[in-house]
């Protein structure tokens, strides 16, 4: 079920510009915050790859099955099986289950509101605005404010009681050692965990709702009728991580395990499922270090040119009197926004390079230079080694 309407609205010219040098302000300060987040991308990348490196020249490997005292306080390296000394439950619905971490997630069906807008230039540099707004009945996991529609009435979404939850062991075992929260929270591998009819049982004891439930598709269905959602039912579903292998590598104190302090200034604790070398772990850490770096490269570049389009806007807003101007104008800010933020993105990049990485940034400057001289000089060798070219004379007949 869904229904819609429609809402034109008309901003003048004068508006227009209005609202374009203050988006001229945001643009100023978006530049400002990306050349700033670049830099620092470059410092939090380098200090990164420094403290993986220190780590893996210092990391030991260690049995698990017993605690050495002597490498108390040294980045060690262990793996093994994850127990527990108690399973987990939904104390709300009575799902009981052995492993690491259950997980109930929660959705409600609700009403939800989409918004579709059509904006045409009008000759004198006005605009006018055409929003359909549609409203729909969806499955969400999360509460949809319906006091903040376009359109309140009739699209009122019911209080959501239950919400999702995540049910931890609070401590776990790795044979001698003992796993805190901190490990236990980075270890992932969650799974579908589908329910069975022999636990209807168990829901029908723990659940103290009025609404009738069903399991279905392997999920607890609260509601009248499963195959016709009512506005306030309820799909839950649970996920599990099972117990298993993990590999380890963090600081020792005792039987249990902190984050490691580097020199260089980041803290390790890396956690793995399976049993995975401590080289390959550094080595992947190593990765998704480069990865997200380049990734943050890309999300400044790409603001900065956001940034430098919201300083150029003025100047299609005003010619936007002819709106065909207006659009002309657009396409050639766009293009110089974008020429923009690649070269203040890739200066600020080459700057922070000379300043996190002098050593390395010097030396790549100075193999430039040579080679460019050494492509110099071989152009004036070849040159002056090439034979003189002697203009041939013909004889009269």
């Amino acid at each position: 079920m869904s229904d819609s309407f429609r809402e034109v609205t008309s901003v003048s010219w004068f508006g227009r510009i209005k609202r374009a040098v203050g988006g001229v302000i945001f643009g100023l300060l978006l530049i400002v915050l990306m050349v700033i987040g670049l830099f620092w991308n470059e410092g939090r990348a380098v200090q990164t790859a420094r403290s993986l490196a220190e780590g893996a020249g210092t990391v030991v490997s260690v049995s698990a099955d017993s605690v050495d005292n002597a490498n108390d306080g040294k980045l060690v390296h262990v793996s093994g099986p994850v127990t527990a000394d108690s399973g987990l439950s939904d104390p709300d619905f009575g799902i009981a289950a052995q492993g690491l971490r259950l997980s109930r997630d929660v959705e409600m069906y609700q009403w939800k509101e989409e918004s579709k807008s059509e904006t045409t230039k009008k000759l004198g540099g006005g605009e006018e605005t055409v929003t359909t707004y549609s409203y729909s009945k969806v499955w969400d996991d999360s509460q949809i404010d319906s006091s903040d529609f376009k359109k309140p009435d009739g699209h009122q979404n019911p209080p959501m009681a239950i919400h999702s939850r995540t049910f931890q062991i609070p401590e776990g075992k790795l044979s001698a050692f003992t796993l805190d929260q901190p490990v236990l929270d980075r270890i992932e591998g969650d799974k579908d965990y589908s329910l069975s009819a022999n636990q209807s049982a168990a829901i029908k004891a723990a659940y103290t709702g009025t609404r009738p439930f069903n399991i279905v598709d392997g999920k607890i269905y609260l509601g009248a009728d499963t195959t016709t959602p009512a506005l306030g039912d309820y799909r839950i579903g649970y996920e599990l991580a099972p117990l298993g292998v993990v590999s380890i590598v963090a600081r020792q104190a005792g039987s249990r395990f902190e984050p490691y302090q580097t020199v260089a200034g980041d803290e390790l604790l890396m956690v793995d499922t399976g049993t995975v070398p401590a080289d390959k772990m550094f080595a992947e850490a190593v990765s998704a270090n480069t990865l997200i770096t380049w990734l943050l490269r890309a999300a400044g570049l790409l603001l900065l040119t956001i940034g430098f389009a919201l300083f150029l806007s003025p100047i299609g807003v005003i010619l936007d009197v002819i709106p065909f101007l207006g659009s002309m104008a657009r396409m050639g800010t766009g293009i110089i926004a974008f020429f923009l933020a690649i070269l203040v993105g890739t200066t600020t990049i080459a700057i922070a390079w000379f300043w996190y990485r002098p050593v390395l940034a010097a030396g790549i400057l100075a193999a430039g230079v040579i080679a460019a001289a050494a492509v110099y000089y071989l152009g004036r060798s070849r040159k002056a080694a090439a034979p003189a070219v002697v203009p041939s004379t013909g004889t009269a007949t």
